[in-house]
């Protein structure tokens, strides 16, 4: 699963989440900022990378669908609802992104796992492979 981490500048948040999930089995992270100014500036190419795409606030969110409307909808797209008051790696901000962005994981795996039933009962009742009490026996 490929990850871009959003924010403003690139500078504290979105390179704090990427350093931090770095590390973790099955993932690629990357991190942009939104801001003409960013370290990273967000680019077409670096969301068409993306799987899922994190942004630090709404106001980020908003800005990446405005300007990439056309790319945007086929992708996962949230807000992680974290303040711009924290510098890079700091302990508090730290916590926070692994708090919020593991519970977003696990929520989105949930959701994912879930359609994923649905959708394969759905095959078996449609290829007539439902057997009682399916059938309402």
């Amino acid at each position: 699963m490929k990850i871009l981490f959003v924010c403003s500048a690139n500078i504290d948040r979105s390179p704090t989440a990427e350093l931090i999930y770095s590390s973790k089995k099955n993932l690629e992270v990357k991190s942009a900022g939104v801001s003409d100014y960013a370290m990273t500036p967000i680019t077409i190419e670096l969301i068409q990378w993306a799987d899922i795409i994190l942004c630090m606030e709404k106001k980020h969110m908003h800005k990446i669908k405005k300007k990439y409307s056309d790319i945007v909808p086929s992708k996962v797209i949230d807000s992680l609802n974290v303040p711009d008051v924290y510098e890079y790696m700091n302990i508090e901000l730290v916590n926070i992104i692994r708090e919020k962005t593991d519970m977003w994981l696990n929520n989105y795996h949930i959701k994912k796992y879930n359609n994923e039933l649905v959708e394969k009962a759905k095959r078996h009742i449609t290829n007539g492979d439902c057997t009682p009490p399916c059938s309402g026996g």
